[in-house]
C-alpha cells in the first residue's frame, strides 16, 4: 500500500524539476544566451572608454565597454559581438579565447563590462583600417547600437579585414 504513496511522490517531484527547465539549450559555442531572459540592448546603458588608447603604431591598447541594466533582471551569455567600421569596410573583433565566458544575471542597476584589445596601424597602410565607428550587439541580439571611435586605424593581421584585435567576455562589474 505505501508503494502508490511513493510512486507518485517520485512522479511529482520529476515533473517539477522538468517544469522548471528554461527549455534553453547550451550550444558552448559561447556567443549566445539561450533563453527567455536575455539582456536587450535597448534596456542597457552602454558606456564606452575612457579608452587606454595605443598612442603609436604597434602600440597595444585597450577599450572597456560597461553596459548597466536599465530593465528586468535579465542574462548575459557569451562575448559581445564587436564589428570595427571604416566606411563601407568592416571587420569582425575575434573573441579572446584565454578566458571562458559565464552566465551573468543583471537585476535593475547592475553593471557589466568588458574589453576590447587593439593593435593601432599605421596610418594610410593597406594592412590597416582606418576605424571610424564601433558596433555592439549582445549574445544572442538582433540589434546593434555604434558609438564613435577616435583611437586611430587598427592593425589587421593578415589584411585590414583581419583585425589584430579582441574582446573578452563579459564579466560582472561594480560593487
Amino acid at each position: 500500500m505505501r508503494a502508490i504513496p511513493i510512486t507518485v511522490t517520485a512522479l511529482t517531484a520529476a515533473l517539477l524539476l522538468t517544469a522548471c527547465d528554461s527549455g534553453g539549450s547550451d550550444t558552448g559555442s559561447g556567443d549566445k544566451n539561450t533563453d527567455g531572459t536575455a539582456c536587450r540592448t535597448g534596456e542597457l546603458g552602454v558606456q564606452v572608454g575612457p579608452a587606454n588608447a595605443a598612442p603609436a603604431a604597434g602600440d597595444t591598447g585597450n577599450v572597456p565597454v560597461t553596459v548597466t541594466n536599465r530593465g528586468a533582471r535579465c542574462t548575459l551569455e557569451g562575448f559581445p559581438g564587436v564589428t570595427l567600421s571604416a566606411g563601407k569596410a568592416t571587420a569582425t573583433v575575434p573573441q579572446d579565447k584565454s578566458g571562458k565566458p559565464g552566465k551573468l544575471t543583471l537585476a535593475k542597476d547592475d553593471t557589466a563590462s568588458f574589453t576590447l584589445t587593439y593593435v593601432r596601424g599605421k596610418e594610410g597602410d593597406a594592412k590597416s583600417l582606418a576605424v571610424t565607428s564601433l558596433k555592439l550587439s549582445l549574445p544572442g541580439a538582433a540589434d546593434s547600437q555604434d558609438f564613435p571611435w577616435s583611437y586611430g586605424p587598427v592593425q589587421g593581421k593578415d589584411n585590414a579585414g583581419d583585425p589584430d584585435a579582441s574582446v573578452t567576455a563579459f564579466q560582472q562589474a561594480g560593487d
